[in-house]
């Protein structure tokens, strides 16, 4: 089994090598600024590539008309197409592990110059970032469990309406995988039916919400995972996220919506306690 999941990791940087390769041939380098969108044009029946120089964190589309997905086995490559042919120019925006956003205009075109797009440098043109679930899922929940049992990493972030209680109780790392320890506590008689639980990152300035203003961190693995608190109980779930940062005058938003009720969470997170996430042994 080891051998078998050796090759088909070996073939999938073999593959990825090749279309990196053909940058040289049919592609164009971005300088990484992240001030300045880049400007792209996408095709309905070719597919455009886009290599960053570091791992994907969250995408947001300003049109449903882009379709958007990452390269199959890695973290660091998207593939953009055109879900509709004339569709009106419209923008897409990046976050990377290392906390830097990456904004696109994307405009259509019915045949692309340009498939292939690297905000690579010479140096890293190579490089692959494989998903962390492809090279060992089973750790992921292993340590997933470890950061349930820490008792240590208190992030002394919560929020309480309604007799129900969000705490997140702690940040934990293992390599390139962040682990958040969030504790709901419902001290009220009646149940609490979790809608959703999600994180994103937003601008520290209130203004009306946009793409490019909130793009939103989707777990790789969520430990524990439960639809429901019932009442006077306490439940803790461990959220693994690829590692990240916030970039300046952003923050980490974490919402636990009630389903068919009102008593709503949100918890804001300063970059300052991602950096300080407690290494996981």
């Amino acid at each position: 089994m080891k051998k078998r999941s050796a090759e088909m990791i070996m073939g999938l940087i073999l593959f990825i090598s090749g279309v990196v390769g053909a940058f040289a041939q049919n592609g164009m380098s971005l300088k990484t600024n992240e001030a300045v969108p880049h400007r792209i044009e996408v095709g309905y029946f070719k597919t455009s590539n886009i290599v960053f120089p570091h791992a994907i964190v969250s995408v947001d589309r300003g049109s449903k008309d882009l379709l958007v997905q990452k390269a199959a086995g890695v973290e660091n490559i998207l593939q953009v197409k055109a879900g509709k042919e004339g569709f009106s120019e419209t923008n897409l925006s990046v976050v990377l592990a290392d906390g830097k956003l990456c904004s696109f205009i994307v405009a259509y075109a019915k045949d692309p110059n340009v498939l292939n797009f690297s905000l690579m440098s010479t140096s890293k043109s190579n490089t692959v970032y494989l998903t962390p679930e492809s090279i060992n899922e089973s750790e992921v929940k292993k340590y997933a469990d470890y950061a349930l049992y820490t008792k240590h990493g208190r992030s002394g972030v919560k929020s309480e309406s309604n007799s129900i209680m969000l705490d997140l109780n702690g940040i934990f790392i293992h390599q390139d995988i962040m682990y958040f320890k969030a504790k709901i506590e419902n001290r009220s008689n009646i149940g609490y039916d979790i809608d959703q639980f999600r994180l994103f990152i937003r601008d520290q300035k209130k203004a009306k919400r946009t793409a490019s203003q909130e793009v939103e961190i989707e777990p790789v693995y969520v430990h524990n995972q439960v639809d429901k608190i019932k009442a006077r109980s306490i439940q803790i779930m461990i959220f693994a996220v690829p590692k990240f940062t916030i970039p300046d005058k952003k923050y980490l938003n974490i919402q636990l919506m009630e389903k068919n009720g009102g008593r709503h969470l949100e918890l804001a997170v300063k970059n300052k306690s991602i950096i300080n996430a407690i290494p996981l042994k």
